[in-house]
């Protein structure tokens, strides 16, 4: 087991990689009085096109294979109720899948082992029968049903589709309505045993517990299971373009009032952890000054009528893709979007001041401080960065490495026109 001290931030992580290739990540906090742990594949919505485990060419799955493994998970059977389970345990469980990963989680505060143990089992147990693979089918599109009649989550995949052409981060984490009903037995075994192989996954754990018994414990339950030998996943990525699939895009919805959401289609092909690290910081460090509430340009907004209280950014970025999207309710939507674009294309002639540079770092430093005394959000972001081979507790230092260069050239390319896309929601006549 090896230990890493981040004296920056006052964290001692331990890290082991099993024989099986499962990495562990241990942060214990023996004052804290809660656990917490993440087990998380990095396996999610947008992984569709690879090489199953043995063999030689790449398939297709369907659309929302991940998600509907991540229900399925869950399922044990009649005889067993897995919530309920983690319930007598004194723990709240749950799980998320979104375009890149799949996570199952839990929040305790007494029996930290028993539920460690809980964790690991249930989700590496394929347990799928025919009969209620189709059962879970009408589920699911329930599911999706109720996110389709939500104008907020309309205009998000509504804006991932008019931002990517072709990368399945377009697609809707839960699948379509056709590619749900076509699931089947034999996807859901492909998926699982390609992606929840023990190498490609992580397993992280903080709070209060003993060290050694929790890693003693985690080691004895990998032993007593049997995988195959650790293989690289090959996964087939699509070639994307620089522009957007579309500049503008309207719907209607019965909604009160209109929607709108301005997104920017950041970059489409692969970038190294170095360059995924930096440009995160200074994406957060450009939102929060040009956008965020306190801003000058937020009041001119609010101010000329054009935004209300539903008003917000945020912003996506990984391995091989990135997007940011600013969104509100309108009353006129087009002006709200000319303005900001307008706001937007400017940003590549703005001149960096340094004062403000280093006052607007360490507002970034003391934010993400503050999230660190977390023990969730501590374990999901290591592991979050860790898959992307970024050490997470090394973030201070490298938001005070940034420069005043390095803000001035990210702002030069940042914005272009062909990478804005404007997506609308208006309420039906």
């Amino acid at each position: 087991m090896r230990e890493i001290t981040f004296e920056n931030v006052d964290e001692k992580v331990y890290k082991e990689t099993l024989p099986n290739g499962l990495e562990v990540i241990l942060i214990p906090k023996r004052e804290m009085n809660n656990t917490f742990a993440t087990f998380v594949t990095d396996f999610g919505a947008a992984d569709l096109f690879f090489v199953p485990l043995g063999g030689k060419e790449p398939i297709e799955s369907p659309m929302g294979v991940a998600h509907f493994l991540e229900h399925k998970l869950f399922d044990k059977g009649e005889d067993r109720d897995i919530v309920a389970e983690f319930s007598r345990l004194g723990a709240q469980s749950n799980a998320y899948t979104n375009a890149t990963e799949t996570a199952y989680y839990f929040a305790a505060t007494d029996h930290a082992y028993e539920n460690v143990r809980l964790l690991i089992d249930f989700v590496q147990d394929s347990f799928f029968v025919e009969e209620t693979v189709e059962s879970e089918k009408g589920i699911i599109v329930q599911e999706s049903q109720m996110y389709a009649d939500d104008p907020g989550q309309r205009l998000y995949f509504l804006m991932l589709k008019s931002l990517f052409s072709k990368h399945p981060v377009k697609n809707e984490v839960l699948g379509t309505i056709d590619s749900i009903n076509g699931m089947t037995k034999e996807d859901l075994d492909t998926a699982f045993n390609t992606f929840y192989h023990p190498s490609n996954m992580k397993l992280c754990v903080t709070g209060n517990f003993d060290l050694e018994k929790m890693m003693d414990m985690i080691k004895e339950d990998q032993e007593k299971k049997e995988y195959p030998a650790p293989t690289e996943i090959v996964r087939i990525h699509t070639e994307e373009p620089a522009a957007v699939a579309s500049k503008e895009t309207t719907i209607h919805m019965p909604i009160g009032s209109p929607k709108c959401s301005i997104g920017i289609k950041e970059y489409e092909t692969a970038i190294d952890p170095e360059q995924l690290a930096k440009r995160t910081r200074l994406t957060e460090i450009t939102l929060d000054h040009f956008f965020g509430l306190s801003g000058e340009f937020y009041k001119e907004l609010y101010d000329e009528g054009l935004i209300d209280g539903t008003y917000n950014y945020s912003h996506t970025l990984d391995k091989d893709f990135g997007f940011t999207m600013l969104t509100s309710n309108s009353d006129n939507p087009d002006a709200f979007a000319d303005k900001l674009k307008s706001q937007l294309l400017s940003l590549k002639d703005y001149k960096v001041d340094a004062e403000l540079f280093e006052r607007l770092k360490k507002r970034t430093i003391g934010r993400t401080l503050r999230k660190m005394n977390s023990i969730e959000a501590n374990a999901e972001e290591y592991v979050w960065h860790a898959i992307r081979g970024i050490e997470y507790f090394d973030t201070i230092p490298t938001i005070q490495s940034l420069t005043v260069e390095d803000w001035q050239s990210f702002l030069k390319v940042w914005i272009s026109e062909e990478r804005l896309a404007v997506c609308t929601i208006m309420p039906e006549n």
